[in-house]
Order: structure tokens, then sequence, then C-alpha cells
């Protein structure tokens, strides 16, 4: 299994049975231990249903294993959308980490939601994000379209459109 996968799964796991939050351990890839970025940690069931995502953007911890534990606890137990993950789930869950590129403003041409994940912002502080290759999402206007409903942003408001791309780790 992938480290980056190993971490997350792990922080989970022991995170959910005995309610503590791991240090990362000194035996990972030096890389783990002092490279910066943001990173998204997604649960999904074996079905293929989402059962929790949470992440950042850009890097808020010192090292990638500290961020990949953060989000992967968060993703785990403070996703809105879903309860907290439980010890009798665990088993069936399958893990994924993204670790983004440092995003950079784009035009609506330059967007191909296969290859780039997508930020629209506005002046006003609202954010959206989209992963790159998510299933469903075939074009750059549905990228946006999706982005702009989970900021709470309304057709005609003016929004800066940002990109990157993610190094994706997954369980097979």
């Amino acid at each position: 299994m992938d480290q980056y996968i190993k971490l997350a799964k792990n922080a989970i796991e022991i995170y959910i049975k005995t309610g503590r939050v791991i240090s990362p351990p000194n035996k990972l890839p030096k890389a783990m231990l002092t490279n910066q970025a943001g990173v998204f940690v997604s649960i999904h069931k074996k079905d293929g249903s989402l059962r929790g995502c949470i992440g950042t953007f850009l890097p808020t911890k010192e090292n990638l294993a500290q961020e990949i534990i953060t989000n992967a606890l968060a993703s785990a137990t403070q996703d809105p959308r879903f309860p907290l993950v439980t010890e009798e789930e665990l088993s069936s869950l399958i893990f994924s980490v993204d670790v983004l590129s440092k995003p950079r403003p784009v035009t609506r041409k330059e967007l191909n939601p296969k290859k780039y994940g997508l930020i629209i912002s506005t002046k006003g502080g609202r954010r959206g994000l989209l992963l790159p290759d998510i299933p469903g999402v075939k074009t750059a206007e549905e990228q946006i379209e999706i982005c702009c409903r989970k900021a709470g942003i309304v057709p005609d408001e003016e929004i800066k459109l940002e990109s990157f791309t993610v190094e994706r780790y997954g369980e097979k």
C-alpha cells in the first residue's frame, strides 16, 4: 500500500478506535516530512459513493505528512455532509490522497476538468473548489457550475478562476 494512503488510513483508524491523533512516523519518505502542499483526503464506500472529503488548497502544516493526518481526520469526522466514520465501517472504506500543485490563474479556455482542478473565488472571499477527474464532470462549464454552487456564487457575480494539478494516490 502506498505510504500516503497508509498514513491517512492509519491516522483515521487509530483516531476512531482510541481518540488519539498520531504523529508522523519517522520512517516516512523524506518528501513527506519536508515538502509542503495542499492535500485532500477522500473516503469512499466500496460502491464508489463518497463518504467524506476534506482538504486544503494551500499548505497549512509544516509538512505533507502532517497535512495528510489533519485532513484525513477532518474527512472522517468533520465533513458536514456525513456522520462521523464508525469503527464498524472502517474495513469497508477506500481512501485516496490528492497532493495539490500551487494554484495558478487561468482563463475559461484553459480549463480541462479531466486534467485540472478548479478554484473559483469572489472578491468577497467566497471560494469553491473541485478536484480534477471527478466522475460525471465532463465539461469546464459543469466544473464552474459545481464550484459556484459550493461557494454560493450567483451567475452574474465576478469570479476569479485558478487551476491546479494533483498527484493522486489511491487504493486499488
